[in-house]
Parts: structure tokens; C-alpha cells; sequence
């Protein structure tokens, strides 16, 4: 008998309803227990595997052809029924984090390790009458993981992962200092999509949503200032660039509430990564330094100096835009923070660089433009860039 006649059985044997006996499920069986067709069960093993590993396992092994944007299906109709039975577990990273993987339940595996053998028929029985113990054991192994967060007064849970931990923190910490009184009208999830979702409230605002439309993570409405704050959570993709402004104008085209765009991080670090991609006119907030908000743009104006940052002429144009409103300019040093990835850190930028040139054809030096200057390592940025911007700002009696 084949191996895709085997797990068939087993699962049979299980009281898998039939949707779940079908030839995917059979191949997400086989590969999760890392089988091909001439290993016996009893060397089935239970490595941490992703649903990718899966497909390319079923194509090479047993002549299939699974596509690699099927991993949606694999997900619903096998991944997903097999982790509510106590079949499989995962290991608590977000569902769209590349570190995302499942296994075998170890009772799963010693089970079907004993699969054509006499002490099958006993494992089989056992498994049977503890079943219900263990789905209660692995689903509470999933709450425990999960956050807890209080969203417009009622009682949510997040999943594990940076991206929710994030968004947990914009609710908890960012609403209460920069959008008081505020109400949440959508945060995602990164496994139930749409946590929150007041449609009659975002209808009535103006938003025209279609099934198409990617929502901001975050959307806080202040009725009091009738001020809609969008706000990205970003700990590896997605911040508020230009690109992504102009497709949340076009979704609220008829929404006459002002409009704030926020990016958020976890750290400076990750900050210092999307730095450049974001878009003037946001804003930033930063979950390690929760009492600061920078303004790309506005009464203060920022910027960041890598090594050839104030080389970029868009960067040149807009601390001259910014200094002929008016307003206060300082430079804070980022080149001394190390890569997250390499623990590398880049070369200093020079601050004595032209950024324009004045009425007479004089160049304007941005160190003598400058509000001040900073080193976020040596000076100590994580406790000290709100009062550089503050103090920068009274001094244009901003």
C-alpha cells in the first residue's frame, strides 16, 4: 500500500471528517512526519517545518504539483483543522512572520510511529480517549500566548508575534498620549484579519471600502477634534511611504475629518531602516521612547544624518522649505547605531555640507543652519531627542 493510501487510513482512523481526508491532507501529514514513500512510520520525526516546506516536499516526494501561492489553501483547509485537533502545534510566531512553522504533536508522532504494528491498534485507543485532553491542552497553549488588550473598553486578545506586541502598544500607550479620548474604529490581527471593524462608523466618516482595500493597522477617530489618525505598525514591511499615503487618500476620497499619518515602531533601530522610505508630512512614533512624537515635517523638522543623507537633494529641499516656514532644525547622528542584522555600523556624515545657497549665491552650511547637533549613541538619543526637539522649538517659539 502506498504512503497516500497510509495517511489516508490514519486519518480515517482519527475520525477525520472526509473534506480532511482528502490527498492535500494526506501530503501535509506525510511531509510534516517527514516521510517519503520508502522510510517505514516508525522513522517519522517531527521537525519544525513552514506550509512552503510542505508544497515543495509533496512536489519532489510524491509527484504533485502544487502551486507556491496555494499556501493559503494549505493553510485553511489542512494546517488549521490539523492544529485544532492536536495534531500538529505551531510555534507562536505571527502567521505572516518568516520564522512561522509547524510540527507534529509529540503524541501525534508516537502515534503514528506505531502505525502497521502490533501496538498500533493500542496507541490508536489511547490517542482516542485522551483526544479531547489534549485539543483543551495545545488550544490553551495558544491563549496563553496571546495578549491582552482593552480596545475602546472591551476585552480583546492579540496573537504573539512584533506586529501585534506593536499594535498592543499603540492602544495602550500612543492613544492615551496623542489621541486621547479617541476611539478605535479598526486594528487587524495578524491571524483574525479584522479585530475591530466599526463599518457603520467608517461609512459614515466617508471611507468607501472595498474587499480590495488594505486597511491601515490602526484607525483612531477623535470626535472631539474630528481628526482620523492612520497608523502603520511596522516591524518589517509597510510604512507610511508615498505610495502608501495615495492609496489610503483614493479609499477616503469623501472623508472630511483631518487626516494624521502615523508610522510606528518598536525601537529606533527599526526606525532607522524605514527612515528614508517615509513620506513628509508624518509622523512617528516610536513604542521604546512613547513620550515623543517626530514630525517629518512641521513646527520641528528632524533629520536624521546617515552617512549621505544631507547629500540627498529631496532631503536638501525640504530642510530649506522648513527653514524659510520657520521653523526649528536639528540634526541628530544615526551612523553609530549598529545594524540589527550585521551589528555593523556606517560612516559619519558630514555636517558641514551645503543644503542651498542664500540670495547672494553664498552656500548655506547645514551646521550653521542647524538648531543643534546631536549623536544619538554618545549623547543619548533614547533619553534625550525629546528635549533637543523641544528645546530647538522654543527657540523659533514654537
Amino acid at each position: 500500500m502506498s504512503k497516500l493510501s497510509d495517511a489516508k487510513e490514519i486519518l480515517n482512523a482519527l475520525q477525520v471528517p472526509t473534506k480532511q481526508q482528502n490527498g492535500m491532507c494526506c501530503c501535509v501529514l506525510l511531509a510534516m512526519a517527514g516521510l517519503t514513500e520508502e522510510l517505514p512510520w516508525s522513522e517519522a520525526t517531527n521537525n519544525w517545518i513552514r506550509i512552503h516546506d510542505v508544497i515543495a516536499f509533496a512536489n519532489s516526494n510524491y509527484g504533485m504539483t502544487y502551486a507556491e501561492n496555494s499556501r493559503e489553501t494549505f493553510r485553511k483547509q489542512a494546517m488549521h483543522h490539523f492544529r485544532n485537533a492536536a495534531f500538529i502545534e505551531d510555534n507562536g510566531k505571527a502567521t505572516n512572520s518568516p520564522n512561522y512553522r509547524y510540527r507534529l504533536t509529540d503524541e501525534m508522532l508516537r502515534l503514528i510511529q506505531s502505525f502497521g504494528q502490533n501496538m498500533w491498534n493500542e496507541r490508536l485507543s489511547t490517542f482516542l480517549e485522551h483526544h479531547d485532553t489534549l485539543v483543551e491542552i495545545y488550544a490553551s497553549k495558544r491563549t496563553m500566548r496571546k495578549m491582552p488588550v482593552k480596545v475602546n473598553g472591551a476585552d480583546f486578545t492579540f496573537s504573539p508575534g512584533k506586529h501585534n506586541q506593536l499594535q498592543k502598544a499603540i492602544i495602550e500607550e500612543f492613544a492615551p498620549r496623542f489621541a486621547p479620548n479617541s476611539e478605535c474604529l479598526y486594528v487587524g490581527d495578524t491571524v483574525e484579519k479584522d479585530l475591530v471593524k466599526n463599518e457603520d462608523k467608517l461609512s459614515e466618516l466617508g471611507f468607501a471600502i472595498t474587499l480590495h482595500d488594505k486597511m491601515p493597522d490602526v484607525v483612531l477617530y477623535s470626535e472631539e477634534k474630528n481628526w482620523l489618525y492612520f497608523i502603520e505598525s511596522v516591524t518589517s514591511v509597510g510604512p507610511m511611504e508615498p505610495k502608501r499615503i495615495k492609496e489610503i487618500e483614493e479609499m477616503t476620497a469623501d472623508v472630511t475629518a483631518g487626516k494624521i499619518y502615523v508610522t510606528a515602531f518598536l525601537d529606533f533601530k527599526t526606525f532607522k531602516k524605514f527612515s528614508e522610505a517615509l513620506a513628509w508630512e508624518t509622523e512617528v512614533w516610536i513604542a521604546d521612547m512613547p513620550d515623543h512624537m517626530i514630525h517629518l515635517n512641521g513646527d520641528k523638522f528632524l533629520v536624521l544624518i546617515g552617512g549621505e543623507t544631507l547629500n540627498r537633494p529631496f532631503v536638501q529641499y525640504e530642510i530649506c522649505r522648513s527653514l524659510q516656514r520657520g521653523n526649528a532644525v536639528i540634526g541628530v547622528h544615526i551612523n553609530a547605531i549598529k545594524d540589527m542584522r550585521t551589528l555593523s555600523t556606517s560612516f559619519r556624515g558630514n555636517t558641514h555640507t551645503a543644503i542651498g545657497y542664500y540670495g547672494d549665491n553664498s552656500p548655506a552650511y547645514f551646521d550653521s543652519v542647524a538648531d543643534g547637533i546631536y549623536d544619538y549613541v554618545a549623547d543619548n538619543g533614547y533619553a534625550n531627542m525629546g528635549t533637543w526637539i523641544e528645546n530647538a522649538a522654543r527657540k523659533h517659539g514654537k
